[in-house]
């Protein structure tokens, strides 16, 4: 969404707006001021984007434009909102807010929220030995420029070994270097989609995809997930390739953020099948194939099934190690990485030698690495899962073989008046309507479980008391005032 919002959008992002604790206490212009605030600062209204007309909105919302122009008053008093006369009004931020870890909008001062917005664990112990060791190595290359499109070599060997002990023949010649996992989708989507061409996509399915897509100005069309058992229908995933045609499907397999789902074997060599006889790329993020918990046996990489060089693989260091350390990669035909780096020269050049030198070492520690960062996961999933049971029953959630995310299905559609809630009681929330399309999802939201378990269990009760306010303020249904004459 970019340049202006229509007033049915805004109306449709807003959804049940007046759903806040303590309603009945503050009039409705400062309840629809708080809604756009909410919007504004989980990235769902861009910053910049024209609100619709007053009369508009009011008509869209079904109330009164005395209601609309007083929350746009008081939406200029707080600095996020600036108008000129005759021309409309523009969304904007106040100074004190910068941008999060999670790259939505937060205030200066939030040093104790916790944030379960993010979904990203902390750094292993082991990479301060990795970073003393990669600077060790570094004056091997500070006799060259320090300019590698595709990556170092070490590196690029390292991630190809990856692949291939996974079931999928690499070399050094198909794999790129990035600058994290989303840099490599940003970089596939410069070569391979043209503006406006059309991208499937899963709903729910990754924000920041989400977003690189809307900065191509794909035209997006989505699959829905299941809440349980597998995730993927795959009459309505194989269905809608066949349907739509699209030239790029974007897959997250192992894990599927935000549900945790993993995809079948069976499934994965159809819909390779299918992509080939329609003539879509499959884009396949596995940001978490490192992480499956319990045991659980990972299918063959997608790859493993294409023959005529239709998907390709992204992935990075920041799900199974650390966010900090901007690695990702691409795993594609030669001839196709050598077209990638050529996109990107005109971009970045290329990754930092030594954080490729810090994923080096790393590399060579996985088994112990990426083990202990499993325990740790499965440990911090059951204390939430426990958590939830206790203060929140009414949720449903499907225990995810992996990853590092719940997906809750609320017991209404509040995902997003109780991530306005939250934020009150110092808990940060990614709402449901994030991980999709015009404001649905309501009734969902995703729990990463990366923090320590104490967190989590104080989140929890945090989240279960206000979840408690909005139950106990009821919620009113919205009419014109009657005129009396």
């Amino acid at each position: 969404m970019t340049g202006q919002v229509r007033g049915v959008q805004l109306a449709r992002l807003l959804g049940q707006w007046h759903a806040l604790p303590g309603r009945r206490r503050s009039p409705d212009y400062a309840a629809l001021a708080g809604a756009v605030r909410g919007l504004l600062a989980d990235g769902r209204l861009p910053l910049g984007v024209r609100l619709p007309a007053e009369r508009e909105l009011a008509e869209a919302l079904r109330i009164s434009r005395t209601t609309v122009t007083a929350a746009y008053r008081h939406l200029r008093e707080t600095g996020h909102l600036a108008s000129r006369r005759g021309a409309g009004s523009w969304t904007m931020l106040p100074g004190n807010h910068r941008v999060a870890s999670t790259g939505l909008w937060t205030p200066l001062d939030d040093r104790d929220m916790i944030d379960l917005g993010a979904a990203a664990p902390a750094a292993p112990p082991q990479l301060l030995d990795a970073a003393r060791a990669a600077a060790e190595d570094l004056p091997r290359y500070l006799g060259g420029a320090g300019y590698h499109p595709t990556g170092i070599i070490e590196l690029r060997e390292a991630v190809a070994a990856g692949y291939t002990a996974r079931g999928l023949p690499t070399s050094a010649d198909q794999i790129m270097v990035t600058s994290g996992t989303q840099h490599a989708l940003d970089l596939v989507l410069r070569l391979a989609l043209a503006p406006g061409g059309s991208v499937l996509v899963e709903s729910p399915t990754y924000p920041n995809a989400l977003a690189a897509l809307a900065g191509r100005r794909a035209r997006i069309t989505t699959h829905g997930l299941a809440v349980d058992a597998d995730g993927w229908d795959s009459d309505l995933l194989l269905g809608s390739l066949r349907q739509t045609r699209p030239k790029l499907a974007y897959l997250i397999p192992e894990f599927q953020n935000p549900t945790g789902h993993l995809m079948p074997a069976a499934l994965r060599e159809r819909v390779v099948a299918a992509a080939h006889a329609v003539g879509t790329d499959l884009v396949v993020d596995e940001s978490f194939v490192d992480l499956p918990l319990d045991g659980t046996e990972l299918p063959p990489p997608v790859a493993v099934y294409d023959r005529h060089s239709r998907v390709i693989s992204i992935g990075g260091m920041s799900k199974p190690y650390w966010g900090g350390l901007r690695i990702g990669w691409v795993r594609a035909a030669a001839p196709q990485v050598q077209r990638l780096a050529a996109v990107r020269v005109g971009v970045d050049m290329a990754s930092p030698v030594l954080d490729q030198l810090v994923a080096v070492h790393l590399l060579a520690h996985a088994d112990a690495i990426v083990t202990d960062r499993r325990v740790t996961l499965a440990a911090q999933r059951d204390a939430l899962l426990d958590a939830l049971a206790q203060r929140l029953p009414d949720w449903r959630v499907t225990v995810p073989r992996g990853g590092v995310t719940l997906w809750a299905e609320l017991d209404g559609p509040v995902s997003s008046a109780l991530a306005r809630a939250a934020e009150e009681v110092g808990v940060r929330l990614a709402p449901g309507p994030r991980f999709g399309l015009d404001g649905t999802l309501e009734r969902f939201l995703r729990l990463p479980f990366t923090l320590p378990a104490a967190d989590l269990v104080e989140a929890v009760g945090r989240i279960a008391a206000v979840r408690y306010d909005l139950d106990r303020t009821g919620r009113q249904r919205w009419r014109e005032t009657a005129v009396i004459a």
